[in-house]
């Protein structure tokens, strides 16, 4: 139902969008820049949102709401917030609104493949602090990379001072640490310092050895355990119903007692602290180091099926083009 209907969007879409939109927000499937992707500042392949009509922008909001959840979705335009706020641009409303902004020249929307068919596509939405990327195949849809960033993490001062982003992210995260015991937290911090940034960056393969593996959700409690599941369902439930369904369940088939959380820097808020939760293929990463402990990155991967590399084998292992 969900590949579909954003069947559906994304080729009303297409349909709404003038000649010259179209030519800038659609490449092949096999596009050669296909994985490549930052959460940095600067252009992205694709077209601009500040290029479409509020008609056309509706379209967007949809491909949105049918990927993610009602939270997902609010992030991802929060991180839009955020940018406003840092930059002092002019506000696009409450009702959103990227036509001719500062903050809509930002970020890109791009569908790679053709909706139409019965072969793979995608589509994504990338932009400084924001990487949402949508693969379907068949029936099935992979979510992942999966990137939300916000600078700042708390406003400081001004009209929206004391409004905070990716809260959960960061609160879950201390719950979790403070709720171990010593020596359960001497196995989960494996450092006085934390990295700069989440260690694997925006690589198009994500390199699992980078992450230390800290302590076992099996060598956990029943309260800890409850801390540890919601704070990965901050990363799951990004996702829409039924793509975090599938994403739960292949991590209760691989073993959530497989999967580790680690822990490094500061042990309170208000300096630089970051995290990591690793599974035989699930991986997370919190960061928030830059701009005095006030800058988030976190990320969402699966080294096997980001990009939808599983997916994309299965269909391809059946005969599919």
């Amino acid at each position: 139902m969900v590949v579909e209907q954003t069947r559906k969007t994304a080729l009303e879409l297409l349909e709404a969008l003038t000649p010259e939109q179209r030519a800038k927000a659609t490449a092949p499937f096999d596009t050669p820049d296909h994985r490549e992707w930052t959460y940095l500042p600067g252009e992205r392949p694709g077209v601009q949102l500040a290029e479409l009509t509020p008609e056309q922008e509706q379209h967007v909001h949809r491909l949105l709401e049918l990927a993610c959840s009602r939270r997902g979705v609010g992030d991802a335009l929060a991180t839009m917030a955020a940018e406003i706020i840092l930059r002092e641009l002019p506000d696009v409303g409450a009702t959103g609104g990227w036509h001719g902004t500062v903050v809509g020249e930002r970020y890109f929307l791009r569908i790679l493949g053709d909706p139409s068919g019965t072969d793979p596509w995608a589509w994504r939405l990338n932009g400084h602090h924001l990487a949402l990327h949508v693969t379907l195949v068949g029936d099935q849809v992979s979510f992942v990379p999966n990137f939300i960033g916000s600078n700042p993490a708390e406003v400081l001062q001004g009209p929206y001072a004391g409004r905070r982003f990716l809260a959960a992210e960061q609160d879950l995260g201390f719950q979790l640490l403070h709720a171990l015991d010593p020596a359960q937290r001497e196995a989960a911090v494996v450092s006085a310092d934390a990295p700069d940034d989440i260690l694997t960056r925006h690589d198009p393969v994500a390199d699992g050895s980078l992450l230390h593996r800290g302590i076992a959700y099996g060598d956990l409690q029943d309260s800890q355990r409850d801390l540890f599941t919601r704070l990965l369902d901050q990363y799951v439930g990004r996702a829409a119903q039924p793509i975090a369904e599938r994403a739960w369940a292949r991590l209760r088939d691989q073993g959530l007692e497989r999967l580790t959380f680690a822990w490094a820097g500061a042990l309170q808020p208000g300096a630089g602290h970051y995290y990591s939760i690793a599974g035989p293929t699930f991986l997370a990463e919190y960061d928030n180091t830059q701009s005095d402990a006030n800058h988030i990155h976190s990320v969402w991967r699966d080294l096997d099926n980001d990009w939808g590399q599983d997916l994309l084998a299965a269909h391809y292992s059946a005969g599919g083009h």
